[in-house]
């Protein structure tokens, strides 16, 4: 009977302690639970869109005239285009270099002489064969162009450099001068005005996106020695550019256009008397004093802006295709619209425009 008796204590005793040891009690229910679906319930949403994203499309030129000597003219034009964030930082960029060159012997001068950008002779360039180099000039600047991203304009500025044997300023960091061991100096001040662009264009977009770069030169302006009314000769080898952002739809996203016109004085017995250029005419702004000498409606930098805001939405074979009628010995758009804000010729924009967005990649 005892041994009864203790059982019943010890079982009372357990009991209690096990129900001093549950300090949370369990909570209550605080809904009725869900009904069963066929699917759970994120499957039946829509799937959220990407946001859309800000960049800035931005365009820097970089010329000099340094090479002309007797007998030759020569003007080396670097054109960067860039896109970046909202944080200054590349996104992507291309780059080309009009390397336009004419023999000017006797104040000869070639107005009908056509030109080929660096990037367009690809292997024709000769890098390799004709230098110590182990890549062509476009492979080398297709490894800028990849090295670069993600960098700001401060840091393309301050990429250190030092001079080689041949006196070209080329990259100290191992690894960049490894895939580029040319000349740094005009890339780096064309990025970084392309970076600094204040007259960029703006776009959005939540898609992915390629970028193309284009020059077109030509000499038709320039006068020989003999068909000058001061007897000397004058080289014009002018060239355009063009900048398009281009969405996968093929449609520009955000263009760019700008032009040099750089002019190198030569005797009649072939020597350089004088180089002359300033700045682009993006650059120039009111300077270029079309409004003053011309009557224009607009500065240029304000009607290529115009223009090429215009191209937005289009394709390169629709900018090329834009129709155009004769006004004042100019090719000028039919389109009134565009009319209004672009008066002047718009040949060579569209030229450059419609190439960069076939260029682009």
């Amino acid at each position: 009977m005892k041994k009864v008796i203790s059982v019943l204590l010890l079982a009372c005793m357990l009991l209690t302690l096990t129900a001093c040891g549950a300090e949370t009690p369990a909570a209550e229910p605080t809904a009725e639970p869900a009904e069963a679906t066929d699917a759970p319930a994120e499957a039946n949403e829509a799937p959220a869109e990407a946001a859309e994203t800000e960049y800035k499309l931005g365009m820097g030129v970089s010329v000099s005239l340094d090479s002309s000597d007797t007998n030759h003219a020569q003007v080396d034009a670097t054109v960067a285009t860039v896109v970046t964030d909202s944080e200054g930082k590349i996104v992507l960029c291309r780059i080309d270099c009009a390397q336009n060159k004419m023999d000017v012997t006797g104040g000869q001068v070639d107005a009908a002489a056509t030109f080929t950008t660096k990037r367009d002779l690809k292997y024709d360039y000769n890098m390799v064969k004709y230098s110590n180099a182990t890549l062509e000039w476009f492979e080398q600047v297709e490894n800028l162009e990849k090295w670069v991203v993600g960098k700001t304009a401060e840091d393309i500025k301050n990429i250190e450099t030092k001079i080689n044997e041949e006196g070209y300023s080329v990259a100290v960091d191992e690894e960049l001068y490894a895939s580029c061991s040319i000349s740094l100096e005009a890339f780096q001040d064309a990025i970084v005005k392309a970076c600094n662009d204040e007259k960029g264009s703006t776009f959005t977009t939540a898609d992915a996106f390629t970028l193309g770069v284009s020059a077109i030169s030509n000499a038709a302006e320039s006068v020989s020695a003999a068909d000058s009314d001061d007897g000397n000769a004058m080289v014009k080898m002018y060239t355009e550019f063009g900048a398009a952002a281009v969405g996968s739809d093929g449609k520009i996203l955000a263009a760019l256009t700008d032009a040099i016109q750089p002019k190198i004085t030569v005797s009649a017995d072939g020597e350089i008397l004088n180089k002359d250029f300033t700045a682009t005419k993006r650059e120039l702004g009111d300077d270029y004093n079309m409004v003053k000498y011309g009557n224009a409606i607009a500065e240029w930098d304000a009607q290529a802006k115009a223009f090429a805001d215009y191209t937005v939405g289009m394709t390169a074979d629709e900018v090329s295709a834009m129709e155009t009628t004769e006004h004042n010995g100019h090719d000028v758009t039919v389109d009134e619209t565009l009319f209004a804000s672009c008066t002047m010729d718009i040949t060579g924009m569209r030229a450059t425009i419609a190439t960069a967005a076939n260029n682009a990649r």
